[in-house]
């Protein structure tokens, strides 16, 4: 995959490059290419004009400096500014794989999820290990899972319009605060051994309450922190963080559940959440870029859907999405028919094969915090080999072979994550962004509930393979339909290109206008 350019702010992005554009730019295309017969002399004016008009000390601006920015900048404002760079290149510039840590204010934040994203993990291992041992029905715990996603489904939308009417980092004190009761209080119950399976069910609806507002909420917080130019950054860093706390969690979880019992992880997670809170507590707020929360009015809701509708550069990303989370991601269900069924192994290989997805997926998470902008055709392209592995994996000869396949798809799966989030954040208004978010976790996770069924009916009925193939193929194609889709939209179409030469691409974008000449080739991955 080819980088983005490293042009200054208010410079014209070349020739072929696809960037996301901010939300204020003239052009709303979903897959910006310039114009082949654009005057030269006109772009350097235009480019000019957009450099001197472009104030400093601004989020994304190139400096950094919080003390320059005053008060009275309101969310009108900074569309202005955003729409002073109109190419977006100032959201190019790689800049290093850890280069947001370098924010104050974030670090203090990674460095709360490091802890507190363990003790998550470690609680998941618990819960359903609790379950299991109080029912020895593994119905139990798909019940537990259900309880715990389903708010999601039905409430994702409003936690997205709470997150928008509300000062985020105080949002997330509350909510990371009420995790950590939830947590202690099963703890408590676990512990003085009167826990019930009905216990476990509430508490876990409770979690999924609270998380209906907490994790839009998280990820719109994210740009209030590092600003758009270390926004991609920033979003594969804490996925990083994740997939890291995904490899420990459950360990630490197995060692404490086997010498104290369940109860003891449900407290170490409760208490990881002072991790956060003190992290959250301890930001400079004179350094955030805060999004002045909306007032609240009738039609918000709607008003956020008709926002992701009008524009193809959001809908789309959200459309694959939905896709991609139904259907693609139904591992757990998965691998163990795998484990159990296809290759007969035990419970330690069964661990190997989420390792094997779990180190792919962190893999996948440093590589995009390599990268500069998101793109759509990278978000399409990582969409399509996620598919495309799934199918192959479904055909896999062997154990090991099937685990490697899983690391690759971890990569990909994780690089489409990235992309989609990091994406649609840096495309949407600031005032919307809570509520785009809100139904970006709508789609990508409350459709399990949804497609867990599915996919486990397939798996029972026919047998893991033709489980996983189906969730590949639905996956490929969805990402080969969206990918046309948004070719089409900004006005391209495929060429193929068998004598390249030099620098060539084989499958590359061309506009339609110059299709049927030598045309300028977009780089299609």
């Amino acid at each position: 995959m080819t980088r983005s350019a490293t042009a200054p702010a208010g410079a014209v992005a070349p020739r072929g490059e696809t960037t996301v554009t901010p939300p204020a730019a003239a052009s709303a295309a979903a897959i910006r290419t310039d114009d082949p017969t654009t005057d030269p002399a006109a772009d350097s004016t235009a480019a000019a004009d957009a450099q001197a008009s472009a104030p400093s000390g601004l989020p994304g601006s190139g400096d950094d400096d919080p003390d320059e920015r005053t008060a009275a900048d309101s969310a009108a404002q900074r569309r202005t500014r955003s729409a002073a760079s109109p190419t977006g290149a100032e959201f190019t510039r790689p800049r290093g794989m850890f280069s947001s840590l370098r924010v104050r204010n974030y670090r203090y934040y990674f460095a709360g999820q490091v802890v507190s994203n363990t003790g998550t993990w470690m609680q998941r291992i618990a819960q359903d290990w609790l379950v299991l041992s109080l029912t020895g029905s593994p119905l139990a715990v798909g019940i537990t899972t259900a309880m715990q996603f389903l708010p999601m489904l039905l409430l994702g939308l409003f936690g997205g319009v709470l997150a928008d009417r509300m000062p985020k980092r105080r949002l997330l004190i509350h909510t990371q605060g009420t995790m950590g009761l939830l947590a202690a209080g099963l703890a408590v119950l676990t512990i003085g051994d009167v826990v019930t399976p009905y216990y476990v069910y509430a508490f876990a609806l409770l979690l999924g309450l609270v998380t209906v507002v907490d994790n839009p909420t998280r990820q719109a917080f994210v740009s209030e922190m590092v600003g758009p130019k270390d926004l991609a950054n920033a979003v594969s860093l804490n996925a990083a963080n994740f997939q890291t706390a995904r490899l420990v969690g459950p360990a630490v979880a197995g060692l404490l559940i086997a010498a104290v019992g369940s109860g003891w992880a449900f407290a170490v997670n409760a208490l990881s959440f002072a991790a956060v809170i003190g992290g959250l507590l301890a930001m400079r707020e004179s350094e955030l870029r805060p999004t002045e929360p909306i007032a609240r009015e009738k039609g918000q809701l709607r008003e956020g859907l008709r926002y992701v509708k009008e524009r193809p550069e959001l809908l789309w990303p959200m459309v694959l999405a939905g896709f991609i989370g139904t259907f693609g991601f139904n591992f757990p269900t998965l691998l163990s028919g795998f484990a159990h069924d296809t290759f007969k192994v035990g419970a330690g290989q069964y661990g190997i094969l989420n390792t094997a997805m779990a180190v792919g997926s962190l893999a996948g998470a440093l590589l995009a915090a390599r990268r500069g902008a998101p793109r759509l055709r990278r978000l399409v392209g990582a969409a399509l080999a996620f598919g495309t592995l799934e199918v192959v994996a479904a055909f896999a000869p062997d154990y090991w072979t099937f685990a490697l396949l899983l690391t690759l798809i971890g990569v990909f799966g994780l690089s489409f994550n990235t992309s989609v989030n990091s994406t649609l954040q840096l495309a949407t208004d600031p005032e919307m962004r809570g509520r785009v978010m809100g139904l970006l976790v709508l789609v990508f996770t409350g459709g399990t509930p949804i497609g867990a069924p599915v996919v486990g009916w397939v798996t029972a009925s026919y047998g893991p393979r033709l489980g996983l193939l189906a969730c590949g193929v639905v996956s490929a194609l969805a990402a080969a339909a969206v990918g046309l889709v948004l070719a089409r939209s900004a006005d391209l179409r495929v060429r193929f290109d068998l004598h390249p030469g030099r620098g060539g691409r084989v499958v590359a974008f061309v506009p339609r206008a110059a299709a049927a000449g030598k045309g300028e080739l977009i780089p299609a991955c």
